[in-house]
């Protein structure tokens, strides 16, 4: 997945989750966020931030935020980029095998997980997270309490015992990480149900996964108890 017209601006202020304002070529200018989440660490008034271009008579704004800089560190803040970035490696045939089958948002039970894929043999659920809370180099999920997330996760170790295979996998959305790790402090319901996923879950590594940029690249960390961890550059 590769970004194109990418646009170096300096983050003014956010009025609401859908919008920020960003100065750009000396203009004021308002931009989409595409990420609803709070992202208070991230977005701080003064940080280089960048936009991606993409005028429509159709949109309201000409512009996206698509990453931000947290001192010497690039965080991408697309919260579609990690599912289209599952979606483009899985059908690339480099998630654990070919798949002939894969279907975006497929409801099993009571849960709407983000993929179901298929092969001779085998039954997959896959739910899509993307990371973007750093801190000393470590990356927390999540920044929020999510009782969605939690109710994916046991969904998830429900279809371990139905006699599927099923992956949560992190999106983490930067470089050069020491590690991952479930946010107990934010939310500890979440931990608890990742650990309890897990048990029940496999353990992969992925690469190749997000740019942003005409050359930047990705680079991977290998399965923590037992979920799927993307490591990748923004």
């Amino acid at each position: 997945m590769i970004y194109e017209n990418i646009l170096p601006a300096v983050f003014v202020d956010r009025p609401n989750r859908f919008i920020a304002h960003v100065e750009l070529n000396g203009r004021l200018e308002v931009c989409h966020v595409k990420n609803t989440g709070r992202c208070r660490e991230l977005l701080i008034p003064g940080c280089r931030v960048y936009v991606q271009h993409q005028p429509s008579p159709t949109r309201k704004t000409a512009y996206d935020l698509i990453a931000v800089e947290k001192g010497e560190r690039l965080l991408n803040m697309d919260a579609n980029a990690p599912n289209r970035v599952f979606n483009e490696y899985a059908r690339a045939g480099r998630f654990l095998r070919e798949w002939p089958v894969i279907r975006p948002e497929t409801t099993h039970g009571d849960s709407r997980f983000d993929f179901y894929l298929e092969s001779p043999g085998h039954r997959l659920f896959a739910e899509v997270k993307g990371v973007t809370l750093e801190d000393d180099g470590v990356m927390r999920f999540p920044d929020a309490p999510t009782e969605r997330g939690v109710k994916h996760l046991e969904g998830l170790a429900r279809c371990v015992q139905e006699g599927y295979e099923a992956w949560a996998v992190f999106v983490i959305q930067t470089e050069d990480v020491r590690w991952m790790e479930p946010n107990r402090r934010t939310h500890p319901a979440f931990a608890d149900a990742m650990r309890q996923a897990a048990q029940a879950g496999y353990a992969c590594t992925i690469d190749d996964a997000i740019s942003v940029g005409p050359t930047i690249g990705a680079h991977v960390g290998p399965g923590v108890f037992g979920l799927a961890y993307v490591s990748a550059q923004a």
